[in-house]
């Protein structure tokens, strides 16, 4: 079989539209009390990079990597972190930064994890926010792009680890 990609977010769109992000982030936060911003791994590396280093405050950069695990077909999938952030969050704001938020399901449970920990705020940003298959109510404070398009690779999405390095965003089909 044979990956093809169509190109739905273009780099010159994305690079636009995280500058615009950083502008709605930057009026929310107090630039003496900057959140803690938090990566998610693998997928957000680019997105984050990019938005964080448009922040007209220097926030405290951290990094978490999770993987969600269910029974089998559970609709109720658990999260686990391979990396977890070094900080205590108790009394900060703190801006998590991913890269998609599809079914909502691990958008959901690591905010409730996050929540439990006590932060001043808490707060989502996504690249891409697609309804079309949401299946949990979780709010997106800031969102870059509303997408109905297909499996979304690309600006540090992956399939199978590949795809990552694209500038721009691309649904990928096979044949």
């Amino acid at each position: 079989m044979t990956d093809v990609l169509r190109q739905v977010i273009t780099e010159e769109a994305i690079a636009a539209r995280v500058a615009e992000l950083a502008g709605e982030i930057a009026g929310y936060y107090d630039k003496d009390e900057p959140p803690v911003v938090v990566c998610v791994l693998k997928g957000a590396v680019y997105f984050f990079a990019d938005l964080t280093r448009l922040l007209p405050f220097s926030p405290q950069l951290e990094f978490i990597r999770i993987a969600s695990y269910g029974g089998g077909t559970s609709p109720d999938k658990e999260i686990r972190f391979l990396v977890d952030v070094d900080c205590s969050l108790e009394g900060r704001h703190v801006l998590v930064v991913d890269d998609i938020v599809d079914t909502g399901r691990t958008t959901a449970k690591l905010l409730e994890i996050f929540a439990a920990r006590n932060p001043k705020s808490l707060r989502m940003c996504a690249l891409v926010e697609k309804w079309d298959r949401r299946e949990v109510d979780v709010a997106v404070d800031f969102v870059g792009f509303s997408s109905r398009d297909g499996f979304l690779v690309g600006y540090g999405m992956d399939y199978a680890e590949r795809y990552r390095q694209l500038r721009g965003v691309y649904e990928m089909s096979t044949r």
